[in-house]
């Protein structure tokens, strides 16, 4: 990976958990990784556990962020929220859901960011 696209990534990151903390959520984890994969993010909502993808394009020639995250992919995310709760058991939550963030990070003005709610 280039280090502009891993720099383009870590921005979406980052903006993706400031608007999660500003929405009420409490980010529990970022960039937590297992022999399965990694999680973008990992928060909290009230007793909902959500596992988000975070996917950061500069344009959509080949489609929006969200395009990218596949019905392989979502398997994965699903597989992972389990992993990451056998690895921290003590959440307290009664619910999980996968959400994936968009940004549409273009050459110039604010980011674009789109929250899609429970894709898996």
């Amino acid at each position: 990976m280039t280090d502009r696209r891993r720099a383009l990534g870590e921005y979406g990151e980052r903006l993706a958990a400031r608007y999660l903390r500003d929405a009420g959520f409490t980010v529990l984890d970022r960039n937590w990784r297992c022999e399965v994969g990694e999680i973008d993010l990992v928060a909290r909502l009230d007793d909902c556990l959500v596992v988000c993808e975070v996917k950061t394009r500069r344009h959509e020639d080949y489609g929006g962020p969200a395009a990218a995250v596949t019905p392989v992919k979502a398997a994965r995310l699903r597989r992972l929220a389990g992993c990451w709760l056998e690895a921290h058991p003590d959440t307290g939550t009664r619910e999980i859901r996968i959400d994936v963030i968009a940004v549409l990070r273009g050459s110039s003005g604010p980011a674009d960011l789109e929250h899609l709610v429970a894709v898996a």
